[in-house]
C-alpha cells in the first residue's frame, strides 16, 4: 500500500497494532517513527536485546530520518557488501 511505498506514514493506530507482532513496545515504534522524542536511557540501555546486535538505536534513528526508498536502498547495499565479504572470505580459505 501507500505506507509500504513511502507515500505516507503509518497512523498511531496502525503503529499500535503492529508493535507487538514486530517485537516492539508501542513507545519504541512511536519514537522510531518520529512521533516521540527519545528518552534517556536509550532503547539499547533499557532493552538489552537491542544491544545484542539485533538493532542499533543509532542506526534506527538515522534510517528513520530517511524516506522508505532510501532505507530499502541501504538494505540492498548492505546485502551486496555482505555477499562480497562472504565471497572474499571463501577465497582466503
Amino acid at each position: 500500500g501507500r505506507i509500504e511505498r513511502g507515500e505516507r506514514f503509518p497512523s498511531g493506530s496502525i503503529l499500535r497494532r503492529i508493535a507487538g507482532p514486530l517485537g516492539f513496545e508501542e513507545n519504541e515504534l512511536f519514537t522510531l517513527a518520529g512521533y516521540l522524542t527519545p528518552n534517556p536511557p536509550g532503547i539499547a540501555e533499557s532493552h538489552p536485546h537491542y544491544g545484542g546486535g539485533e538493532l542499533d538505536p543509532y542506526v534506527a534513528r538515522m534510517l528513520a530520518q530517511e524516506p522508505v526508498d532510501v532505507q530499502r536502498a541501504v538494505i540492498g547495499i548492505l546485502s551486496i557488501l555482505k555477499s562480497i565479504a562472504k565471497s572474499v572470505a571463501k577465497e582466503k580459505t
